[in-house]
């Protein structure tokens, strides 16, 4: 039990760094036929996806403290899937809403990454210090267990920016692009909750 609640902790801490790189680079295509593709659109941008992961951090370890379980972990990673649906079925009206009443790109671009992306960022956030709440077991061990899970979760995040910048956009559209990734973070969160209940 405790080894297959590990290999979920790290998948999906690894898919979840690959995801919020993929829905981050993405934004700035997103944001620019509004905005631009200034230095001020990627501010804002790389400003509220930081800042997201900031508090998703500080509430996935507080939420941590709390029956920690790969069903709930998988929980998280679906909830910040399903935030970024608004992004697919508002995201055009939102940002020309946000460009007729802020036409600064400085606030308009902030304004609009706020609405879009600061709450999937947050809960992708609250995955790697949840993640590693699981694999903890003991003192001796939490120094490693951590340093392992943080390097999954880079990792994934490290080949997210690469494959999204490199190839995914050449191949896809951002709308399937988006789509394809929602729905594997449906799947792995759905996938990892039941195998753990199936055994408990």
């Amino acid at each position: 039990m405790a080894r297959k609640s590990a290999l979920w902790s790290y998948t999906i801490a690894g898919w979840s760094g690959f995801y919020v790189m993929l829905v981050e680079l993405l934004s700035g295509r997103i944001i620019a036929p509004f905005f631009g593709n200034s230095i001020y659109v990627w501010g804002s941008v790389i400003f509220i996806f930081m800042f997201g992961l900031s508090i998703g951090y500080l509430l996935g370890g507080l939420y941590s403290r709390h029956s920690p379980s790969v069903p709930r972990l998988g929980a998280i990673l679906i909830a910040s899937a399903l935030a970024t649906l608004p992004t697919l079925f508002i995201g055009p009206w939102l940002l020309d809403q946000v460009f007729d009443r802020i036409a600064d790109p400085r606030y308009g671009s902030l304004a609009a990454c706020i609405g879009l992306f600061l709450v999937p960022t947050i809960f992708a956030g609250m995955v790697s210090p949840y993640a590693i709440r699981i694999l903890v077991r003991d003192r001796e061990s939490s120094g490693r267990d951590a340093g392992y899970l943080y390097f999954v979760s880079t990792l994934g995040s490290s080949l997210g920016t690469l494959l999204t910048a490199f190839y995914f956009v050449l191949l896809f559209e951002v709308n399937t692009m988006l789509m394809i990734a929602i729905g594997i973070s449906i799947t792995l969160g759905g996938l990892g909750a039941l195998s753990s209940l199936r055994t408990e």
